[in-house]
């Protein structure tokens, strides 16, 4: 196992530090490239999938891929949550609905003619 060169986790001048790249966490270079990423697939395709995993046991539907500006994604989960009866939120570009609501997604963007697939198992 190699040790990190660099095993500061906090400082008192700028806050928590990224432990992957160095930077502090509001200029983390992981953290962007991740987001950027995620909000965005060159394909278009839609990707919904279920997640449980650090959950507490709580299923969650999550949503990704959506083009469109922070606007559009508040519109759809707005609509899907009043439809699915959940929650949800809205996080690093990803719609996250509370409860296994895969085919009613599926369905919903399939209806605006958008191109959707599941993600994973």
């Amino acid at each position: 196992m190699k040790r990190n060169e660099n095993p500061v986790v906090f400082s008192t001048e700028s806050g928590r530090i990224c432990p992957n790249c160095g930077f502090p966490k509001q200029s983390c270079i992981c953290k962007n490239s991740k987001t950027a990423s995620a909000a965005s697939f060159p394909d278009g395709i839609i990707r919904v999938r279920r997640e449980k995993q650090g959950r507490a046991g709580k299923e969650v539907s999550i949503i990704r891929g959506i083009s469109g500006s922070l606007k559009d994604l508040q519109i759809h989960a707005g609509n899907i949550k009043k439809q699915c009866g959940a929650g949800g939120s809205i996080k690093d570009g990803e719609i996250i609905i509370q409860g296994d609501h895969i085919e009613f997604i599926m369905n919903y963007f399939t209806k605006l003619g958008m191109k959707i697939k599941k993600d994973g198992g």
